[in-house]
């Protein structure tokens, strides 16, 4: 097939399977050993290292949260000391918000936007492998600094005066908010690539209205994560220079503003809630067409939702603020924008629910994970509402309700879909299949377990338990449900026990999985399992919103890119028409260099502001490297 557009010419190479195989492997693999390792800039191996990480971080955080289950047994526990006790639950819900709920979402996007809209690779390869090392980097910092009782304790929101230089003696403070830093950093730079990737590399004739709802969801998410992190990134920078050089941006006594804190950081934290669950609902969505055996209903519905889940997330921030003291006409507006949000959400449902009664569904284990998302996101979505109400809000604002609230929204809305997810692309990963048997055995487990643990919460916070303590006192009715709380949690954590067991076994020796195990219709499934290094040896071209299933044995591909050099089609934002042939960077040790440069001068100015001066010495050194013009076109930075 030839496709021409301004002058490009993509027609198929004439090279017969193996010597194209042969050629597009030694242009885009990378190389064995440590130094491969180290400079890849293939977005699948990537993609694959944030995943692992991610879920790392995962299991981390879930023991905190059974040592604080422990702890909250019975009445005046002693097991965890209040310093202690402190630092767990800030680590926790730090781990979880910065360490794993987003950089995960971002992690599948790494690997899977490229293959999903048709191109060989994501858009800015060596910014994509820095922000890896960025990542990782900020979550050893808050580990390391754990493990030596130097922990955040301060809450994962971290709210002046607490956290400021009165109170938060120490450098606890300090590493939560350099911490922030990295992780947000990192987040920007994903979200600008897969931006880039979704707009102009998508494969020949994938216009807007053909594009998968993942990927709408994760350019959504993009867009959200770009203009919401700068905020907290602010905060933290504010907060290190109150602490670290003196200034005064939360210090009421000389101008400053502690509700400035707060928010800052909830224009950010409220959008990350909806950065955590607009992918999860592109996963919804791609499991449910696959599994009923129909497309989604609605799909300019469900694109529009999307859309203006994203734009409504920047007008809730305030209801977090709802006991502040802020003027009454203000929290109307937005207890109006936290119920208005719940309209596309529940378009949402509806349109999921009407694929899944018009279609012919199939109950296997993703599709079991997306089930359990709709029972648990209902309730979450609920109390939400609840707690949009400024009378309702006062009564239970920092209750065991709230926390209730926020897992039924955050648990059922983003980790069943991702665990759903999990075992729907696992065979893309890793050429293996997950057991079904053991799948359906995880599913019980955690959605048992998560009910039992916490919807009695609820009961708790309507009864007055307040977060964030530690212990209480024999003589208040909790007792009772926090065991029962604390037994359940026990069922939960052996459900995801469970989960890493049956991943790690079946990535090691599992069955073989076929290309297309599901029968799905989205183009990462027309390459292998797990796919090549370049991942499409012809790249197709796309006439339906779902190609494999229109066209399953005769995809038409574009072909005309040089097999010895890394190109990439460069397609218009509207038709994705072709319109240039691009290089793209080949592997290279200045991104983790880069990385290793800032992770100095980002610790080290936790000491002394002077390392802001000398410290940016070696970062240069490791740009100019970075960018640092080579002889090759496929070479340049």
């Amino acid at each position: 097939m030839t496709i021409r557009e301004d002058g490009q010419d993509l027609r198929d190479t004439g090279l017969g399977e193996i010597e194209l195989d042969h050629r597009l492997s030694a242009t885009w693999s990378t190389p064995r050993g440590l130094w491969g390792a180290l400079s890849t800039v293939d977005h699948k191996i990537i993609g694959r290292r944030y995943i692992v990480t991610a879920f790392v971080f995962l299991a981390l955080g879930g023991l905190l949260a059974m040592a604080m289950r422990l702890q909250l047994s019975e009445p005046e526990a002693r097991f965890i000391g209040p310093d202690r006790y402190n630092q767990i639950f800030t680590m926790h819900g730090t781990n979880m918000m910065f360490l794993f709920a987003v950089p995960v979402m971002e992690a599948t996007a790494v690997y899977l936007v490229p293959l999903m809209v048709g191109t060989r690779n994501i858009a800015f390869p060596r910014l994509n492998a820095f922000s890896y090392w960025m990542y990782l980097a900020g979550g050893l910092l808050l580990w390391i600094a754990f493990a030596v009782d130097t922990g955040p304790d301060v809450g994962w929101f971290a709210y002046v005066p607490l956290s400021g230089p009165q109170y938060a003696a120490g450098k606890r403070a300090d590493i939560w908010a350099q911490m922030i830093t990295f992780t947000e950093v990192s987040a920007l730079a994903v979200a600008v690539e897969i931006v880039v990737t979704v707009f102009k590399q998508r494969a020949p004739g994938m216009s807007l209205d053909r594009i998968p709802l993942f990927v709408w969801s994760m350019l959504v998410t993009s867009f959200l994560i770009i203009m919401a992190m700068p905020a907290i990134m602010i905060a933290s920078s504010a907060l290190i220079l109150d602490r670290l050089v003196g200034t005064h941006f939360f210090n009421p006594a000389e101008g400053g503003d502690v509700l400035l804190w707060q928010h800052l950081f909830w224009f950010f934290g409220h959008p990350e809630v909806y950065i955590i669950f607009l992918p999860a609902v592109g996963m919804v969505s791609t499991i449910v067409a696959t599994f009923t055996r129909r497309p989604v209903f609605g799909y300019l519905a469900m694109v529009m939702a999307l859309i203006a889940t994203g734009v409504l997330a920047f007008g809730l921030w305030v209801h977090h603020m709802f006991v502040a003291g802020l003027p009454r006409l203000g929290e109307s507006f937005f207890t109006a924008s936290s119920m208005a949000i719940a309209i596309p959400a529940g378009l949402q449902i509806f349109c999921w629910l009407a694929t899944v009664w018009a279609g012919r569904p199939v109950f296997k284990t993703p599709f079991l994970f997306v089930i359990g998302f709709m029972v648990i996101f209902v309730i979450g979505g609920m109390t939400g509402v609840m707690v949009a109400s400024v009378p309702f809000d006062t009564q239970v604002h920092d209750t065991y309700f709230v926390v209730a609230h926020f897992h039924y929204v955050l648990v059922g809305g983003a980790v069943f879909p991702l665990l759903g997810a999990i075992y729907y692309w696992f065979p893309k990963i890793t050429g293996r299949m997950m057991s079904e048997t053991v799948g359906r055995w995880v599913f019980g487990l955690i959605f048992a377990g998560f009910n039992l643990t916490f919807f009695p919460m609820h009961i708790l916070g309507l009864q007055g338990m307040p977060r964030r303590i530690y212990t209480y006192q024999p003589e208040m009715p909790w007792s009772g449900l926090n065991m029962f709380v604390s037994l359940s949690a026990v069922i939960l954590a052996a459900g995801f026990l469970l989960f890493f067991i049956d991943a790690i076994r079946s990535a090691a020796s599992g069955p073989a999985a076929p290309d297309n195990p599901w029968g799905a219709s989205t183009l990462e499934w027309a390459t292998s399992s797990p796919p090549p290094s370049y991942n499409f040896a012809r790249l197709p071209v796309v006439g339906s919103l779902e190609p494999l299933s229109d066209n399953a044995e005769t995809l038409p591909v574009a072909s005309g890119l040089s097999v010895d050099r890394r190109e990439l089609i460069v397609t218009s934002v509207v038709e994705a028409l072709p319109e240039a042939r691009e290089s793209t960077p080949g592997h290279s040790i200045w991104p983790l260099w880069s990385a290793l440069a800032t992770t100095v001068l980002l610790i080290w100015s936790i000491f002394t502001p002077w390392a802001v001066v000398w410290g940016s010495i070696p970062v240069s050194v490791a740009l100019i490297g970075w960018f640092w013009p080579k002889g090759a076109p496929e070479d340049d930075a």
